[in-house]
């Protein structure tokens, strides 16, 4: 009965071992997932990709911009970034400091948000804070919210 009891403890051990690193696992792959989405994400709005940019988007996203406002919903969102592009110029760039997974299918992530070079002649650094929510397995950007830095 002994060797039971320690039998059943080492299997329970091994299993929960094995469900951690598995969970680990797949935290990494959603990390590189919501990652590459950001990127995409820039890179469909630069090359003014409307069809791409929309597919990375909820239907109910929004967006802060830097002036307050919001742009609700995808189109909003879309038409948006995209017509803001075409007006100020500029590379963007975002870089992700830290994502927190809400639960399986909820992250928040926080990072830098510059657009450098633009028409007017100025760079501007913001921070970015994004909502992302899996759907049908892939992660879409549900909420995005941009604030200038202070001067």
């Amino acid at each position: 009965m002994r060797y039971k009891v320690i039998f059943l403890l080492v299997f329970l051990f091994a299993a929960s071992v094995a469900a951690f690193a598995q969970e680990a696992t797949d935290k990494a792959a959603d990390e590189a997932a919501i990652r590459h989405v950001t990127s995409e994400f820039i890179l469909r709005r630069e090359n003014d990709d409307e069809a791409g940019l929309r597919a990375l988007l909820t239907p109910t996203c929004d967006q802060r911009l830097t002036s307050g406002r919001i742009r609700s919903g995808r189109d909003a969102v879309v038409q948006g970034a995209l017509e803001a592009t075409r007006r100020t110029g500029g590379k963007r760039s975002i870089v992700l400091e830290s994502i927190r997974f809400l639960g399986d299918d909820v992250a928040i992530a926080n990072g830098s948000y510059d657009s450098m070079g633009r028409n007017d002649g100025t760079d501007l650094h913001m921070q970015t804070t994004m909502v992302f929510v899996r759907v049908d397995g892939e992660w879409r950007i549900d909420a995005i919210r941009n604030a200038r830095l202070p001067e």
